[in-house]
């Protein structure tokens, strides 16, 4: 254990006899930032601990798993800066692109306009003004929590800084040819009128129609199958596989498109699986991504039958019809024709959806900027193969690589008015010029800026060092990069961490934005489904603060974090925690109350008890144990270490057993005052980063100094005392054995029992007055009679139950247990014992009965017992 050197201003013994969470979280709160605890020196020669927050969005406000990362950051900020670290968590919001701009579009739309009649330039000064009016109420959600960030360093990805870091490496990467503008088949949101990113599309099973559909006449006819009926009016050709016999006389020649007049050829691709369906599948290069490549292939015309918004565009009756509406129009047309072969609902498929809005996605043939991430996606995987980077758990990695590797080239614009816009400018004769921050770009009759934005991602793959002041050296990020860690859910290890690996060592000479990968997972409810608003199980845990305190809502997300495991949570286990706050209060008032002092050295361990040595003993062992969990991310069993130390160790036992001592007064006690004094000192500071604002109270009550969040962090001192440890053991057996046998017998918790303890020749003869005091076990008297003997640990314990208990009762109501547990116990033994039914009982209705005919055995040995030790009627 170390010895804080803060300034200490007078204690004050003092605690209320409750613990209001809402009366201190606040204050508390306000009292850190303004003493600057949180910020981060770049000048400091401490050695640098740094982690971002995942930058939530704008729009957004603090959820569930919002609460559950914070807490993981901040309890690991917490001990990194009790450890000497110089510590920086660094904060900011996310301009969110799409989520943003749908919001304030929904505004004007109350007012009856849309951005078309603002303009541009007054739209997203708009956007501006509703973002300083409306946006980041998630910064005081986090204060609440007790999110102990630089506040002074936060930032936004659309601030000056970070906008020149956008243009800095887009320049960066279009010079160095890894950013093209090519015309490709990319997702398309009707509803958002914009390209979105593969990994912004979600999958999920809808019903649909299967219709299959003749191409053709007579032998020269072609059968298709299709989902999206409505696309066929862009179809450019029917494509088989080159070694189908069955269509080989087809190959090269032209077929009729029903209810269009064109004609389209028959072609031989590699890519038609023979055995999937008729083996022929029609070809939209304009409208699907296999297809398109199909069409390069063959050089097919692309042609396009959709605007933007998902209307027919092709010419016909079908002009002007959603592509829903045209699809149910077109069936019916082509089965007028008799074109319809067979057709199947519900149909059952995967389709893409928005994962912003929900609208089904549109491949759309579209002129957009990309990425070519082919060396960028190497160098991400090979930082982690190489071990520069650290996935934990570590059976993420397959995952991770399963990614990158196979990544294909990223579309980075977006056709929205609110984000980074496109440093491209283009001139009157086909000029296309990219500006750098620094450039002038160009100007003159005929020249304009590109109108796309680009992908809120690109920007935020950049936060580890934007933040930081790149593209500037500066001492901040010469002392903060690269990152220590990064601790995130696992959902976004496609969406953000691999873009921030892959532009972190593309711009910073190779060196990975952070040493560390910590996944974790998805909050879920206590039956572990997903929450969700339309499940009706959607949490705010905010109400969860309010009614139970900031602490307990914390200590509840971290017992429950295992590495990259989804964390369930309910609202009794949030109850259970704010008692365990109440118990570290209540039991950390009593010791103050009963003498535990801060004050002057340890005494030598020759001058204490057993009952002291144990405790000291199991306190530096928990202090190691908690160091380990917290090197390797195990949140939760750091917490349940934590827990079990303090309830069942300190509170449970050692309080209780030292009792005696501390009502005897004398030299005995202050040396348990003192030891008591330090155990509450340590363990409070090993629970402070979990639980900060309780533990903030009674560590300065305790110790009179001026902040637990600038204390020393515990240091295990290596003293053991194992004897001590086993003879504490033995005093706990012999209570537990004898509570456990005054249960049974139906006696109350405090009901006095005259008993005679024979603890002579053992290691339980110093505790005797300890272990009567727990157990509530009065001097035998004159008149005591021994009517039951209970021999644990190698003493004897004899207790006169008389004027207690109703022998003749409970001799008749453990009777009459027995009785059933015996019958219980034959009809098992009966069923096993029945060859047919162990032929036909499947393994885990057998499983079942043995475990019902091992749980009568232990009845009945109890019962037995329990007969035995009662005193004769």
């Amino acid at each position: 254990m170390t010895e804080n050197t803060q300034q200490q201003p007078a204690a004050n013994p003092e605690l209320p006899t409750q613990y209001a969470p809402a009366e201190v979280e606040g204050k508390l709160y306000e009292r850190w930032v303004e003493r600057g605890y949180f910020e981060a020196d770049a000048n400091s020669e401490k050695p640098p601990y740094t982690i971002v927050i995942p930058p939530p969005n704008v729009t957004g406000s603090l959820h569930l798993g919002h609460a559950f990362e914070h807490t993981l950051i901040d309890a690991l900020t917490r001990r990194k800066r009790m450890q000497g670290y110089e510590t920086l968590w660094q904060p900011g919001m996310d301009h969110a692109g799409i989520a943003t701009q749908n919001v304030v579009e929904r505004e004007l739309a109350k007012e009856g306009k849309s951005r078309h009649d603002l303009g541009r330039e007054a739209f997203v000064e708009r956007v501006w003004q509703w973002k300083g009016e409306s946006g980041g109420q998630i910064s005081g959600q986090m204060r609440r929590l007790g999110d102990g960030v630089a506040w002074s360093r936060e930032r936004f990805t659309m601030d000056e800084g970070l906008s020149q870091a956008v243009q800095t490496i887009f320049k960066k990467l279009y010079d160095d040819e890894l950013i093209y503008r090519a015309e490709r088949i990319i997702n398309w949101c009707p509803r958002c009128l914009t390209a979105i990113s593969d990994i912004e599309v979600e999958y999920q099973d809808d019903d649909g129609e299967l219709v299959s559909i003749r191409y053709g006449e007579g032998d020269a006819s072609i059968v298709v199958a299709t989902t999206r009926a409505e696309t066929m009016l862009g179809d450019t050709a029917v494509a088989v596989h080159p070694d189908d016999e069955r269509y080989k006389h087809l190959v090269g020649t032209e077929i009729e498109l029903p209810l269009t007049g064109r004609r389209i050829p028959v072609v031989a691709d590699e890519h038609v699986d023979p055995e999937f369906g008729t083996g022929a599948v029609k070809v939209t290069p304009a409208h699907d991504p296999n297809d398109f490549e199909i069409g390069q292939r063959h050089g097919l015309p692309n042609l396009a039958v959709m605007d933007e918004r998902a209307v027919i565009t092709a010419h016909g009756p079908f002009q002007g019809l959603d592509r829903l509406e045209a699809r149910s129009a077109i069936v019916a047309a082509l089965r007028a024709e008799g074109r319809i072969v067979a057709e199947k609902r519900p149909y059952v498929h995967s389709v893409g959806h928005c994962s912003r809005c929900k609208t089904t996605i549109e491949p759309r043939l579209s002129m957009q900027w990309w990425v070519k991430v082919g060396p960028l996606a190497k160098a991400a995987g090979d930082a982690v193969r190489d071990g520069k980077v650290k996935i934990h758990p570590q059976e993420m990695e397959k995952r991770y690589f399963d990614w990158v590797d196979n990544l294909h080239d990223w579309c980075i614009s977006r056709q929205l008015w609110w984000g980074h816009r496109i440093p491209v400018w283009y001139g009157p004769e086909g000029e296309i010029v990219c500006v750098g921050p620094d450039e002038e770009p160009p100007s003159g009759e005929g020249w304009h800026q590109d109108t796309d934005v680009l992908d809120t991602w690109f920007s935020s793959g950049l936060w580890p060092f934007s933040t930081l002041g790149w593209p500037e050296q500066t001492e901040s990020l010469k002392k903060f990069y690269p990152n220590s860690v990064l601790v995130t859910g696992y959902d976004i290890l496609f969406f953000w961490v691999a873009r921030m690996m892959m532009f972190g060592l593309y711009a910073m000479d190779g060196t990975p934005p952070f040493h560390t990968i910590a996944l974790h997972g998805m909050v879920r409810d206590q039956f572990g489904k997903k929450m969700s608003k339309s499940f009706g199980n959607a949490v705010n845990p905010l109400d969860w603060m309010d009614e139970y305190g900031s602490d307990a809502v914390r200590f509840t997300l971290a017992n429950g974090a295992n590495p990259g495991v989804d964390v369930p949570i309910g609202e009794d286990w949030v109850k259970a925690s704010r008692n365990f706050a109440n118990k570290i209060w209540n039991a950390t008032r009593f010791a103050l109350m009963n003498g535990a002092t801060v004050e002057g050295p340890l005494p030598d361990p020759s001058e204490m008890s057993a009952t002291d040595r144990w405790i000291l003993s199991r306190l530096n062992k928990t202090v190691a144990e908690v160091d380990a969990y917290y090197d390797d991310y195990q949140f939760a069993k750091l917490a349940d270490a934590l827990y079990h130390f303090a309830w069942d160790e300190v509170f449970d036992w050692y309080v209780e057993l030292s009792k005696t001592t501390f009502f005897a007064g004398g030299e005995g006690a202050k040396v348990s005052g003192r030891v008591l004094g330090e155990v509450l000192d340590v363990m409070l500071r090993l629970l402070h980063p979990v639980v900060p604002f309780v533990t903030e109270t009674l560590w300065t009550t305790l110790t009179g100094k001026e902040s637990v969040v600038i204390a020393d962090w515990p240091t295990d001192s290596g003293f053991r005392d194992d004897a001590a440890e086993k003879e504490i053991e033995l005093v706990q057996q012999v209570v537990t054995e004898v509570r456990r046998f005054r249960s049974d017998q139906g006696l109350q918790p405090g009901q006095k029992v005259p008993a005679r303890l024979d603890l002579a020749g053992t290691a339980l003869a110093p505790h005797e007055a300890a272990i009567r005091q727990l157990l509530r076990l009065q001097p035998e008297g004159e008149e005591f009679a021994a009517t039951a003997s209970l021999p644990v640990a190698g003493a004897t314990v004899a207790l006169d139950l008389s004027g207690t208990i109703d022998v003749a009762a409970e001799r008749k109501r453990l009777a009459k247990d027995l009785a059933a547990a015996e019958k219980e116990k034959a009809q098992a033994n009966g069923k096993l014992g029945n060859e047919a039914f162990l032929a036909k009982a499947p393994d885990n209705v057998v499983d079942k009965i043995r475990t019902r005919l091992a749980k009568a055995d232990e009845d009945i040995a109890r019962i037995q017992a329990q007969l035995e030790r009662l005193p004769q009627a």
